[in-house]
C-alpha cells in the first residue's frame, strides 16, 4: 500500500469515527427531548419538576457535546491528504524512530494491515511538538527523544 492510499484510509477511519459519535449524540438528543415531552404530560409537582431540571441540564450538555463533534466535522472537511509538503501539517503522515502520527484529529491508535498509526489532532501535545517540522529534526516529549525519519 503506497503512503496516499494509507493516508486515505486513516482519513477515513477519522471520519468513520466522527460520524459514528455525530450519531450516538443525535440519538442522544432525541432521547432527552422525548423524556421531556413525557415529563411535559407528567404532573407530579416538585419531582415533575426536578426531573424536568435534570432533562434540561442533559439536553444542554448534548448540545455542547454536538457543537464539539460538529468543529471535529468540519476539521476532518479541511484534512487535505493529496498535497505535500516537507514540514508536518494537518494531513501529514509522519515517520519517526517511535511511532508513526497522522496528523488529523485525535482518537489514538489505528491499525491498517499489520502496523499500527496514532491519530493525533495539531493542537494536541505530541501534534504541537510535530507542527511545523521536517525531515532530520529531533524533540523530546515525555522524556523520550524522536527523531523524524519522513513526513509525507
Amino acid at each position: 500500500m503506497n503512503d496516499k492510499e494509507l493516508k486515505n484510509k486513516l482519513l477515513n477511519h477519522c471520519k468513520d469515527v466522527v460520524e459514528k459519535r455525530f450519531s450516538q449524540i443525535k440519538q442522544t438528543i432525541a432521547g432527552i427531548e422525548e423524556s421531556l415531552v413525557e415529563e411535559s404530560k407528567s404532573s407530579a409537582g416538585d419531582k415533575h419538576e426536578t426531573g424536568r431540571a435534570m432533562l434540561q441540564i442533559d439536553r444542554e450538555n448534548a448540545g455542547k457535546q454536538l457543537l464539539e463533534i460538529e468543529k471535529l466535522q468540519q476539521l476532518v472537511r479541511k484534512i487535505d491528504i493529496n498535497s505535500k509538503s516537507d514540514y508536518v501539517r494537518l494531513g501529514s503522515l509522519v515517520y519517526t524512530n517511535q511511532a508513526t502520527y497522522f496528523i488529523g484529529i485525535s482518537i489514538g491508535a489505528v491499525t491498517v494491515g499489520k502496523t499500527t498509526y496514532t491519530c493525533v489532532a495539531l493542537n494536541s501535545p505530541i501534534g504541537q511538538l510535530l507542527s511545523g517540522k521536517k525531515k532530520g529534526d529531533t524533540f523530546m516529549f515525555n522524556e523520550k527523544e524522536y527523531s523524524i525519519k519522513s513526513v509525507v
